[in-house]
């Protein structure tokens, strides 16, 4: 072989080794981007605790409701939350205006391929009295809505909650 010769084969394994890990790279963008996209979960959303485990009986069986703004920034979630409603063992009531708690979202989208995506949030609520502290880990769901569970520091509360777009 002479070294035109092997100049020339060096030349075209090396173009063609440059123009294939272009071309992978181009298609692992585009399938990230257009075929397996983090969940867009920015704006408004809806969710339902059921309390199943608590510390304090009367908990159990409480429902409460809350409405949350998120926006994503790549994995990142922050947003803030309001509660709304509850229903436990002292009856049923709305909270309007003032009556509301807020709290704030931080959290992260777990991008998973071949299952479905991981959304993990942690709010710290300023509650009437104290700051209360509750973690979500939640699936979301191939019809837009978030299932999982929920943990608080508030009686040593557990139990499963729902995100959806449209009010309960």
């Amino acid at each position: 072989m002479t070294k035109e010769q092997f100049a020339l084969n060096f030349l075209n394994s090396l173009l063609s080794t440059i123009i294939g890990g272009g071309f992978l790279t181009f298609l692992f963008f585009w399938l990230r981007e257009k075929v397996f996209p983090l969940p867009d979960i920015t704006g408004r959303w809806y969710f339902e605790m059921l309390t199943e485990n608590s510390a304090y009986n009367p908990y159990k069986g409480m429902v409460l409701r809350y409405v949350a703004m998120l926006w994503r920034e790549g994995g990142r979630i922050e947003g803030t939350v309001e509660k709304f409603y509850e229903d436990s063992s002292t009856g049923k009531r709305p909270f309007v205006g003032k009556d509301r708690t807020r709290g704030r979202v931080e959290g992260y989208i777990q991008k998973n391929y071949f299952t479905r995506d991981r959304i993990v949030l942690h709010v710290v609520e300023d509650g009437h009295g104290r700051e209360s502290t509750n973690f979500y880990d939640l699936i979301f769901e191939p019809d837009g809505t978030m299932k999982g569970r929920f943990s608080s520091m508030v009686a040593e509360q557990d139990g499963s909650v729902q995100w959806q777009k449209e009010m309960f």
